[in-house]
C-alpha cells in the first residue's frame, strides 16, 4: 500500500470512529467473534456483499450508506451483548440472526462505543477487555506494545504485564488473567 492509500485508509478509519464510535474492522471482528460468525455470514446478516464489508473493515469504505444495515449492526452489537452475558444462547442467536437480516428500518447507531451491558448493566469482563485490546491496539501494533512493555519492565512490572496481557495477548487470556488477578 502506498503513502496515498494508507493516508486514505487512515482518515476513513478516523471518520468510522468518529461516526460508529470505533472503526468499522474493530466492531466487525467483535461481532465476528461475539457471535461465531465468518466473514460472509456477517456480511448477509448485514445485507451487505462480501466485497463492501470488506471494504468498510479495512477502511477503503468509511461509511455504511443504507440506514437498514447500520440498523442492524446495532441490533447484532445488542445480541453480542446478550449472548456475552449468557440471557440468550447459541441457538436462539442464530434465529435472531435470520430475523435481524429481514429487518428494514433507519435508525443509526449511537454514539457509544459499541459495548454491551449485562442484564444488571454492568459490562462483561469480555467486553472490557476487548475494548481496553481494541484502544490499545488502535494505537500501536503488537510488537511495538511488546518493546514498550520490555522497557518499562525494569521499572514498573504491573504495567509490562498489563500490556503484554491486554495489548498483544489473547481475549481468552486476557479474561482468564483478569478473573485469576479477582480472588
Amino acid at each position: 500500500m502506498d503513502a496515498v492509500q494508507q493516508e486514505a485508509t487512515a482518515r476513513a478509519r478516523e471518520l468510522q470512529r468518529s461516526w460508529y464510535g470505533e472503526p468499522l474492522g474493530a466492531l466487525f471482528r467483535r461481532l465476528i467473534d461475539d457471535l461465531g460468525l465468518n466473514q460472509a455470514r456477517l456480511a448477509a446478516v448485514l445485507g451487505l456483499s462480501a466485497p463492501m464489508l470488506s471494504q468498510l473493515m479495512s477502511g477503503q469504505r468509511a461509511k455504511i450508506g443504507n440506514p437498514a444495515v447500520v440498523q442492524r449492526v446495532q441490533a447484532l452489537q445488542d445480541l453480542a451483548g446478550q449472548v456475552a452475558d449468557g440471557s440468550v444462547s447459541a441457538a436462539e442467536a442464530t434465529d435472531r440472526m435470520d430475523e435481524i437480516k429481514k429487518t428494514q428500518g433507519g435508525s443509526v447507531l449511537s454514539n457509544s462505543t459499541g459495548q454491551a451491558a449485562t442484564g444488571s448493566g454492568a459490562p462483561t469482563v469480555k467486553r472490557v477487555v476487548r475494548e481496553i485490546q481494541s484502544l490499545l491496539r488502535s494505537i500501536s501494533a503488537a510488537g511495538d506494545i511488546i518493546d514498550a512493555a520490555n522497557s518499562l519492565a525494569p521499572s514498573h512490572p504491573e504495567l509490562a504485564e498489563f500490556l503484554r496481557v491486554y495489548g498483544a495477548g489473547r481475549t481468552s487470556d486476557a479474561v482468564s488473567h483478569y478473573e485469576n488477578h479477582q480472588n
